[in-house]
């Protein structure tokens, strides 16, 4: 079986652009923030980056990772920058990116929603001639200037090679996995299943394991992935093995399983190394999770995004096709990094998560377990 080299690769980045500066406007809207309110579109005409983040609910991230490296990275650039959130709110999504761009916005960057309302944001920016940045998520068809990201085909892979290694540790030949994938309109969903297809279907060829249920969840959203995994389970209760595309996921199928005393025997995987999934690594309730430095991602996109703004040409080697479009993205690409309870640590060493954060009460004992603490 293929074995892949992973290094956590520093973002150098892109090709070229032009910018104009930006009409202003006084049309205000307020969305709320995980933290806090705020006013976006004050018409102060003031020149910053702009940052659309898509919600709290489908990734740990969006609400405390990304907001956080982000603002440190354009701080130590010297940089203005307006970070919001549209938690979830696709209308909401693309009335801030057009408040954004009609009131002094440079350059912006979108980690979309779906690829209509994230289409519309770049749009408006467009119409602006403001340069655009897809950030962790391709908005299929929509045409940013750049993409910013990890390699999804890879996230999948690992989760498919830890599953099975999770499986083959427990003598498991034969089993049935279930594959719980993320939302149908996110792309990054599809690379992960293309991803780790790629190593499951060959296991299902040879034997090695049973092909079970096989299905996505709307928005990545945990409550409905809960529903549609119980469904599995009363369907094939001889699930032996899931590949759950998010820690999110992972939890909402594990809170299934142990309404059947099955958690920590049936193998979960994950991915975003959430504290939920590395605490769930903690009791064995999850086999494994995919960490990608958001911090390196970060800081990528606003080393891309400051050149945009003072007027500079970056430049990128890599590009991805677009596969509706056809057209191809300049892209720089990260490498996501496998973890398991073994390997903990790595995320602790990169000042990721804390032992702090880890080992609350309900985990110190598992914490000490693992030399933690």
């Amino acid at each position: 079986m293929r074995k892949r080299l992973l290094t956590f690769a520093a973002v150098g980045l892109l090709a070229t652009a032009t910018l104009t500066a930006c009409d202003s406007s006084d049309d205000q809207t307020t969305t709320e923030t995980s933290t806090s309110t705020t006013t976006v579109g004050k018409g102060d005409g003031k020149a910053r980056v702009g940052v659309i983040l898509p919600d709290t609910v489908s990734a740990q991230r969006w609400g405390t990772a990304d907001p956080k490296y982000l603002k440190e990275a354009f701080a130590a650039a010297n940089v203005p920058v307006e970070v919001e959130n549209a938690q979830g709110d696709k209308a909401a999504f693309v009335k801030i990116a057009q408040n954004m761009v009609n009131s002094g916005v440079k350059v912006l960057i979108i980690a979309s929603l779906d690829s209509v309302s994230g289409k519309a944001a770049l749009d408006a920016a467009k119409a602006k001639k403001v340069p655009t940045i897809d950030y962790d998520r391709l908005t299929l068809n929509g045409g940013a200037d750049y993409y910013v990201t990890f390699a999804g085909d890879k996230v999948g892979e690992l989760q498919a090679y830890g599953l099975s290694k999770c499986l083959d540790n427990l003598h498991k030949t034969g089993a049935v996995i279930a594959e719980v994938n993320g939302s149908p309109t996110d792309n990054n969903a599809t690379l992960f299943k293309a991803g780790y297809d790629s190593v499951l279907n060959n296991r299902y060829d040879d034997g090695t394991f049973t092909k079970g249920p096989d299905q996505s969840v709307p928005d990545w959203k945990p409550e409905i992935g809960a529903t549609i995994f119980a469904q599995m389970l009363s369907q094939r209760p001889d699930i032996g093995g899931v590949l759950a595309a998010n820690d999110g996921l992972a939890g909402a199928v594990i809170s299934v399983l142990k309404k059947h005393n099955l958690n920590g025997k049936v193998p979960v995987t994950g991915q975003d190394a959430s504290l939920e999934g590395l605490q769930a690594l903690l009791t064995g309730d999850q086999c494994m999770t995919v960490y990608k430095p958001i911090q390196p991602e970060a800081a990528g996109a606003a080393k891309l995004a400051t050149q945009l703004f003072k007027g500079e040409k970056p430049v990128i080697s890599g590009k991805l096709k677009d596969p509706e479009s056809g057209a191809y993205i300049p892209t720089n690409s990260l490498d996501p990094a496998a973890i398991t309870v073994d390997n903990i640590n790595v995320v602790i060493a990169d000042n990721f998560a804390s032992v702090k954060t880890l080992c609350t009460a309900a985990y110190v004992k598992a914490c000490k377990k693992h030399h933690l603490m």
